[in-house]
C-alpha cells in the first residue's frame, strides 16, 4: 500500500545522519536538524557506529524528528556507494541486523525507528534489480511490517514493496539531478549533484508545489514524492537545507515528518 497523500500542500523534508565513525566526523548533523522533519540515521555497515548512533538519536529525539533506519551494503571502505552482487538472503539478513540494531539504540534514547531507507548503492540497486528489492522487503517484513520504506517513485522496490503489503513513501532529491526517466544521474557523471543553493531551493519548490522535477534533458518529469531529500554531506548542506526549508515556508508549504 502507499502512505496517504491527498494532502498536496504537505511535505516532508528529510537528511541522512549519523555517518560519523569514531574519531572521524562527517556532516554537521546539529544544524541539518534544525531544519528538517525526518533523519534517517547509518546504521553501522556504510557508516556511523554505536556511539554515533545512540547520541543521533538522542538529537533527534530532543529535536522532534521522526528517526529512520539507513541501511546499506557491508561496504564501510566504499561508503556504501559500491555496488554488491550478493546472496540475497544474505542482504536480507544484513538490513535485518542493522534495523534490528537501530531500534535498540532508539529505544535507549526514549524514540523508535519510523521508516526504512536504504543507503547508497542499495538504495539505486534497487530502482530495478528485483532480487535485491525482494530481499529488502523481506527484511523490513521480518523486522515489522508497520514500518514503510522510504523508496524512489516508479521503481521496483516500490512494486514489490507493495506486492508484500508493505507501505511506502516516495522521495525526490533537492540536490540531485534527474534522468528523463525519472532515476538520478549517476553520482560519477559531472552535473550530477546540485551544489548550487539557489537551484536546490528552486528544485525543491518545484517537487513540493507541483510534483515535478526538470530531467537533465530539460523535459518536465512527474515525480509523486512525500518526502524531499536534502543530503548531508553535499557541500554547503546547512546552507541548503535551512534555503530550503525557509523557501518551503514561506511558499506556504506545510513541513512537517510522515510518520
Amino acid at each position: 500500500m502507499q502512505l496517504d497523500s491527498n494532502n498536496r500542500n504537505t511535505i516532508d523534508l528529510n537528511s541522512d545522519v549519523g555517518e560519523s565513525f569514531g574519531p572521524w566526523t562527517f556532516g554537521d548533523d546539529a544544524r541539518i536538524m534544525a531544519s528538517v522533519t525526518s533523519v534517517n540515521v547509518a546504521c553501522g555497515f556504510h557508516a556511523g557506529d554505536p556511539s554515533t548512533i545512540r547520541a543521533t538519536c538522542a538529537a533527534a529525539a530532543r529535536g522532534g524528528l521522526a528517526v529512520g533506519a539507513h541501511p546499506g551494503y557491508r561496504d564501510l571502505a566504499g561508503f556504501g556507494r559500491r555496488f554488491i552482487d550478493c546472496d540475497p538472503a544474505g542482504l536480507t539478513d544484513d538490513l535485518v541486523y542493522q534495523i534490528g540494531a537501530l531500534q535498540a539504540l532508539a529505544r535507549a534514547e526514549g524514540t523508535a525507528v519510523t521508516h526504512v531507507k536504504p543507503h547508497g548503492a542499495l538504495y539505486n540497486a534497487i530502482v530495478h534489480h528485483e532480487p535485491q528489492a525482494r530481499a529488502v522487503a523481506a527484511a523490513v517484513l521480518a523486522v515489522d511490517p508497520r514500518l514503510p520504506l522510504v523508496v524512489l517513485p516508479g521503481s521496483v522496490i516500490e512494486r514489490v514493496a507493495h506486492e508484500a503489503g508493505l507501505a511506502t513513501v516516495g522521495e525526490a532529491f533537492a540536490d540531485r539531478a534527474y534522468n528523463p526517466d525519472g532515476t538520478l544521474v549517476a553520482r560519477g557523471t559531472p552535473g550530477a549533484v546540485l551544489t548550487d543553493v539557489r537551484a536546490v531551493v528552486d528544485q525543491a519548490l518545484r517537487l513540493a508545489v507541483r510534483r515535478q522535477v526538470t530531467a537533465r534533458d530539460g523535459s518536465a518529469v512527474d515525480v509523486d514524492a512525500r518526502s524531499i531529500c536534502v543530503h548531508g554531506d553535499t557541500p554547503g548542506a546547512v546552507a541548503m537545507a535551512a534555503a530550503v526549508r525557509a523557501a518551503l515556508d514561506g511558499a506556504g508549504v506545510t513541513v512537517a515528518r510522515f510518520a
